[in-house]
């Protein structure tokens, strides 16, 4: 089966899962929703600091991996690419961590896209273990993390 908006639009999880349809895209769906979470990023700045909306990001984790596990049994592929969720959450995460400049945001996006798409240790072997929801969004959460790190040392060494 191959999904389309019916598909995403007939369930709150795919419709979530889907990157509010983000994932549809039939190239490179995991950067079309990792470019989801910046105009998110930017709402959620204009209401939230930064520290409450990492928090946030706890139960959003939760709720991504309920949508992954709910679209995955659906589509009977734990992890569809058009299932984006664990990329715009884990973006958000990083972005936590950026100065709100555009630069800077797009060195966040470009180091995210990296570790997401190369999948170095311990990614690749979580990616290859852990199935269902959890295994959809720990991947990516494993990969924020490394983009962090790689952005912090970034900036450290520029200013």
């Amino acid at each position: 089966m191959i999904p389309d908006w019916r598909f995403v639009s007939s369930h709150p999880a795919h419709f979530l899962s889907f990157g509010f349809g983000s994932g549809l895209a039939r190239k490179a769906p995991g950067t079309w929703g990792t470019l989801v979470a910046l105009p998110l990023m930017l709402l959620l700045q204009w209401i939230l600091p930064n520290p409450i909306i990492l928090a946030f990001c706890v139960p959003l984790f939760a709720l991504g991996v309920w949508a992954a596990e709910v679209t995955g049994r659906a589509l009977g592929v734990s992890d569809y690419g058009g299932i984006v969720i664990d990329e715009i959450i884990a973006m958000v995460m990083v972005l936590c961590f950026a100065p709100k400049t555009p630069l800077a945001w797009l060195l966040a996006f470009v180091l995210f896209r990296i570790f997401d798409i190369i999948k170095p240790w311990p990614i690749n072997w979580v990616d290859a273990r852990i199935k269902g929801g959890l295994g959809v969004m720990v991947d990516d959460l494993i990969a924020a993390i490394f983009a962090v790190i790689a952005l912090l040392a970034t900036l450290s060494l520029l200013t």
